[in-house]
Order: structure tokens, then C-alpha cells, then sequence
């Protein structure tokens, strides 16, 4: 849903509406607005509440300077181990410092702890989730998200059903939470609610980042390279 914010300097006062609440109330329902990431503004993007990802290029072509919280962050790499995982690391731990949780639903493979100390995140902050199937997975995250007890969320899903991904998406708002959707490159044909996509390739010294979508930004070619 999108909001569009018109002046609220003349709107009208109710009848039997004392001059003093109905300013307080229009001050209120100007922040409110002022404050969603709803909102669109013709020229002015609106705030965006980010996680910076760690990765300069990024930062910089990402609206608000980092990874959206509390909306769905779609990744589509080429294949299995091009770094897809190691490009949410340092925001993983931004938030293991903050001492969030970090949710693993599903995982390709099991998640490996002396790799996740090399990334400096802390072993008692990492959740992980098997789920027998991605019916089940898709529900495990969704509470998760919802609940908004977790710092991240990251799930792999084989699921294209345009239903499934927006219950992801409002999940992902209610609770603000920040989440990861990794697909197969297939699901780049298909459209999706997610505030932001990502197609990975591999490059020679990193990964190049095609931004197909991004809410309140624009698409972009980005190089990350991984030292």
C-alpha cells in the first residue's frame, strides 16, 4: 500500500473540535506520515529505517544506506556459494553485537560454527531452525519475523506463490525485523512483494549485484569485492 502525503496545513476542523486538539491532532497525524516508510513524496524519499551492510558500493546505492529493516530482502544468486551468506555477515554482526538473535531457516547446509566465529558472531546469538519442509520453514520464519524477538531472520524457499511471500513481507513489518529470502535464479521471472531484490553473480576477486528492485530507490549495478 502506498500513502500519498498532500498538505495537512488546511485541512478543516471538525465541528465541536476545540482549535488546540485539532493542532495537536494534525501535528500527530504529520509525524505519523512523516515517519512511514509508506509514504511516498513525489521528489522525497521517505525515512527508511537500514542496517548498513558493510559493503561501502552498497550502502551507497541502497535507499536510506544500508539493508531495509522490517521488509523483505530477496536474493537471488547464480548458484550455491558465491558468497550470497558472507554479503549479510557483517550486518549479522552488527546485530550479534547488540546481542540480537540470528535465525537460520533451512539452510542448503548446516551452518558451520567455526565459520560463523570467523565472522565474529557470537555461537549463543545463532538459532537454527530445520524444518522438515518448506511449508514448514515459511511458517517458522514467519512467527519468527513476526514476533520480532530476533535481530534476522534468513530463509532459503523453493516457494513462488505470491501469498506466501507477502505474508513474509507483513511479518517482516510487523515485527522490524530484518530478513533475508534466499530463491533460485528461476523466481527473478516471477514478480514479488519484497521491498528489495538482488540477483548475484560471481566476479573474479567478489560478487557483482544487480539491483532489480529496490522500494524508494532505483535499480543499480554493484561490484563487492571480498578480500
Amino acid at each position: 500500500m502506498t500513502v500519498y502525503l498532500y498538505s495537512l496545513l488546511n485541512l478543516p476542523t471538525l465541528p465541536g473540535m476545540p482549535h488546540t486538539h485539532a493542532a495537536i491532532a494534525d501535528e500527530a497525524l504529520l509525524s505519523l506520515l512523516q515517519n512511514s516508510t509508506q509514504v511516498w513524496r513525489g521528489t522525497h524519499c521517505a525515512r527508511i529505517k537500514t542496517c548498513a551492510s558493510g559493503y561501502a558500493p552498497l550502502d551507497a546505492a541502497l535507499p536510506g544506506g544500508g539493508w531495509p529493516v522490517g521488509a523483505l530482502i530477496e536474493l537471488l544468486p547464480a548458484c550455491e556459494g558465491i558468497g550470497e551468506l558472507r554479503l549479510s555477515l557483517p550486518a549479522l554482526k552488527t546485530l550479534s553485537d547488540a546481542n540480537r538473535q540470528i535465525v537460520f531457516v533451512r539452510p542448503p547446509h548446516t551452518p558451520y560454527p567455526p565459520a560463523l566465529l570467523r565472522a565474529q558472531l557470537s555461537l549463543q546469538h545463532i538459532v537454527w531452525i530445520s524444518a522438515d519442509s518448506d511449508e514448514d520453514a515459511r511458517w517458522a520464519a514467519e512467527q519468527t519475523l513476526r514476533a520480532g524477538a530476533a535481530g534476522a531472520v534468513l530463509l532459503w524457499s523453493d516457494s513462488g506463490d505470491d501469498r506466501h511471500l507477502r505474508r513474509l513481507q507483513l511479518a517482516a513489518e510487523t515485527g522490524q525485523t530484518l530478513a533475508f529470502l534466499y530463491r533460485t535464479p528461476s523466481a527473478r521471472r516471477q514478480p514479488s512483494p519484497a521491498a528489495l531484490r538482488l540477483r548475484l553473480r560471481p566476479a573474479a576477486d567478489g560478487v557483482r549485484l544487480e539491483i532489480l528492485k529496490a522500494r524508494g530507490g532505483h535499480t543499480a549495478v554493484v561490484q563487492i569485492p571480498f578480500s
